[in-house]
């Protein structure tokens, strides 16, 4: 978007853009009249009359919007350069900057800046504004060292403290240069002058901090830099990097926890943050909120009903020991999946709850299935369900499977003597009724 001259020198007493374009600030004509006292103290030479008004006409044109015309008024006053002073020549040069940054034609605009500092001697309001314009404008276009030049130089000459915004744009070109370590004390610096007046960083200052600490791979200061985010601008995405953090230093609990705080605010929203969530009500012992958070999520369409969502869901609720709502869930899953290794979950569920047919069925499908860890599990499963159904010969068909893997062998055995055990118990009884 282009900005009049004079809309720059609005933009530069509202205060300088860390990121985007720099608000840089134009010394107008009106503003160079004033600086008598300055080129006393200086000795630096006068703007006289005829020059004023060749530059004024300048920026009149500049802020009509009339480009070339503007650019064609302070060509005839530099035809004229050899008559002028070093503050007029520098007055001129600056307006030249502010025409094509206008214009964004930043290359030129920087080229006339540093033609402005060149001139000596000029009013030294003049010459800190210019260089730290410079020194916005090169980190925009990505001279970082040219950045860190010109700050410098304003420093030099600057009698006060230094600024936090200096220590700030000097990380900023640190950080690009991936001088992390000297980005890290610079912006430590920033932040810490802010902070020692009792007011707050700007929250970019805090992104910028935070990016430099994960480089250094320091989380502990990375979660630190977030929990002042999550205090001052409390943003949905600091919440869940927040979050994100404590897990990686290992403190789950204190993940679930903001997490949850998060959930609570409707802070989150996508179907990894949901689901990551979920799962850590499972590894934390609440099983319940897990499988309720999925089928929540599932119904209002943030959780796909896919293979993986599905199967999560029924485990949560098998944990919960809610078998009645994990069954469904498994169903809806197996169906889904290409291997038997669900349905062989199922077939344990359905045994447990003493559903023999059902057992046995989906015992079968894992079995048919196959790509099982553990398939003598599902002929255990057979067995002991035909048991119940007191089909002993099917029983011992199926445990004999059972002992041809080691996994199974052993409780296949038991569960074979066992069985024949009854078997003939059983018929002896039934001889005995017959009789």
């Amino acid at each position: 978007m282009r900005k009049s001259v004079s809309q720059l020198i609005i933009a530069a007493l509202l205060g300088s853009v860390v990121y985007g374009l720099p608000a840089v600030t134009p010394v107008s004509v009106a503003q160079a009249q004033e600086d008598t006292q300055e080129r006393q103290t200086r000795r630096t030479p006068a703007l006289r009359a005829k020059v004023y008004e060749q530059l004024a006409r300048a920026q009149s044109l500049a802020d009509e919007d009339k480009t070339q015309e503007a650019i064609e008024a302070l060509d005839s006053v530099k035809d004229r350069a050899d008559s002028m002073n070093s503050y007029e020549l520098a007055m001129m040069y600056n307006f030249y900057g502010f025409i094509f940054y206008n214009v964004e034609k930043y290359d030129q605009a920087i080229a006339a800046f540093e033609q402005v500092v060149e001139q000596q001697p000029i009013p030294e309001t003049f010459e800190l504004s210019t260089l730290f314009s410079l020194a916005q404008l090169h980190m925009m276009q990505g001279n970082y060292d040219k950045t860190l030049t010109f700050l410098e130089r304003w420093e030099v000459l600057n009698k006060g403290e230094i600024p936090a915004k200096n220590y700030l744009i000097k990380a900023q070109a640190m950080y690009q240069m991936k001088d992390y370590e000297r980005a890290s004390r610079f912006i430590n610096d920033a932040v810490e002058m802010v902070e020692a007046e009792d007011k707050v960083p700007e929250e970019n200052w805090f992104v910028l901090q935070r990016a430099v600490y994960y480089e250094l791979k320091q989380p502990e200061k990375v979660r630190d830099v977030l929990v002042k985010m999550v205090r001052h601008y409390n943003q949905p995405q600091y919440w869940v990097q927040l979050a994100g953090m404590y897990g990686e230093l290992g403190e789950e609990k204190k993940q679930l926890a903001i997490l949850e705080a998060a959930y609570q605010q409707d802070y989150i929203s996508s179907s990894a943050d949901i689901f990551n969530l979920a799962q850590l009500y499972y590894y934390h012992q609440a099983p319940v909120k897990g499988a309720r958070l999925m089928e929540q999520a599932m119904q209002d369409g943030t959780l796909e009903k896919n293979l993986r969502n599905l199967k999560f869901l029924a485990n949560c609720w098998s944990l919960a020991k809610e078998n009645e709502k994990a069954i469904p869930a498994m169903l809806a899953a197996a169906e889904l999946s290409s291997d038997g290794e669900l349905d062989a979950q199922l077939g344990q569920l359905y045994l447990n709850m003493e559903q023999w047919d059902k057992a046995i069925a989906a015992a079968q499908r894992s079995l048919d299935k196959g790509e099982l860890r553990n398939p003598g599990m599902s002929h255990l499963v057979m067995g002991m369900a035909y048991f119940n159904k007191q089909r002993f010969n099917d029983a011992l068909n199926q445990l004999a499977k059972a002992e041809e893997y080691d996994s199974s062998r052993r409780m296949a055995q038991q569960w074979g003597r066992y069985v024949q055990s009854e078997k003939v118990s059983y018929e002896r009884l039934q001889e005995e009724f017959s009789s």
